[in-house]
């Protein structure tokens, strides 16, 4: 059986080749519009909102630009103005049709800020008509629910931002990222070992920290939206805080990192640690050493920190279809949920 789903995961290098070769030309483009800013706002919900975390992580530790991530009922609930001069405030949308979202924008233009928005709908889309600077994907139609090809190419769409922000980079790393994505598509790892290995637990904690937290959040979030597995996305750091405590035999940890990283040490204690305690810990990324540290061991891409989330996704992503299949779900259509979420 060949879902959508596993589909769409294949069409990545392609999408991220197109996205590359439309945005790339345009550094310059957000390079003025950045000049005339100091700091930067995400306003995203869902996989775009993890999609964000990768931004903040990239401006701050790249581009040195500090950035949060907004909350949209500040716009669209108490309707509270906020000072945004100086302020780039980016919205990133699958669709470009989240009305939260589009609002959210608006009223930050409106309170002072220039705008970026990030879209796979065309430049046509409401986000795209409400930016000052719309970075468009080329990911072409995604008919799965669980967004795949769409997440990795926004990813893209903001590491080009991060170009046109200044960072401390080499931009010839991202030709790179479509060959090693394809390198996963064909081989992510033990695959069959962690899906034995979640197919009768109910939870999971899944962790990272770093540019590879955003990883960690959307393998998360597939895992809950389309195996309906209790998986919790935490920092490593707030793992360590106490919820640790739920790692067990039961409830299985998915550990990943960058295997050029400076996070990746800690990664490799946090799984000696689980296994020392009995539980099981499944690996994504990190080279050699974090696969030996834990139970099995997923690939990661041969990729610089920076563009390495691009990757460290695709294992994750394989592993919740193939997970879906073995529980008799359909990844296409998960219960509940519909392509384009709107919010009050």
């Amino acid at each position: 059986m060949t879902t959508k789903m596993r589909s769409e995961i294949a069409e990545q290098p392609a999408a991220l080749r197109a996205t590359l070769d439309s945005l790339l030309p345009r550094v310059g483009e957000v390079r003025e519009l950045a000049e005339r800013t100091r700091q930067l706002l995400f306003i995203a919900r869902g996989t775009s909102d993890n999609a964000a975390v990768y931004g903040r992580y990239l401006a701050e530790s790249r581009a040195g630009r500090l950035a949060g991530l907004a909350a949209p009922s500040i716009a669209t609930t108490y309707r509270r103005k906020l000072d945004l001069d100086g302020v780039l405030a980016v919205a990133i949308s699958q669709s470009g049709r989240t009305e939260e979202i589009v609002e959210t924008l608006i009223w930050a233009r409106d309170c002072g800020a220039k705008t970026v928005g990030i879209t796979n709908g065309g430049p046509d889309s409401p986000l795209a008509q409400a930016a000052d600077v719309a970075l468009c994907t080329v990911a072409g139609e995604e008919k799965a629910v669980p967004a795949t090809k769409t997440y990795t190419t926004q990813l893209a769409a903001l590491a080009v931002l991060a170009l046109g922000l200044g960072a401390d980079v080499d931009e010839t790393d991202l030709q790179r990222v479509p060959e090693a994505v394809e390198k996963l598509v064909d081989d992510p790892g033990d695959l069959d070992a962690v899906i034995e290995g979640l197919a009768d637990k109910h939870g999971a904690v899944v962790s990272a920290r770093g540019l590879a937290f955003s990883t960690a959040l959307e393998t998360a979030l597939k895992l809950k939206e389309a195996c309906y597995l209790h998986a919790m996305g935490l920092s490593y750091a707030d793992l360590l805080h106490g919820p640790i405590a739920v790692v067990d035999a039961e409830t299985p940890a998915l550990l990943v990192a960058a295997e050029h990283s400076p996070t990746l040490p800690g990664t490799v204690a946090l799984a000696e640690r689980v296994v020392a305690a009995g539980a099981a810990a499944y690996t994504i990324g990190g080279g050699a050493e974090l696969a030996r540290a834990g139970t099995a061991a997923l690939n990661g891409p041969d990729l610089p920190e920076w563009v390495a989330p691009m990757g460290l996704i695709v294992p994750g992503q394989l592993l919740t279809e193939a997970l879906a299949r073995r529980l008799g779900i359909d990844p296409d259509s998960p219960r509940g949920l519909n392509k384009v979420t709107q919010t009050d």
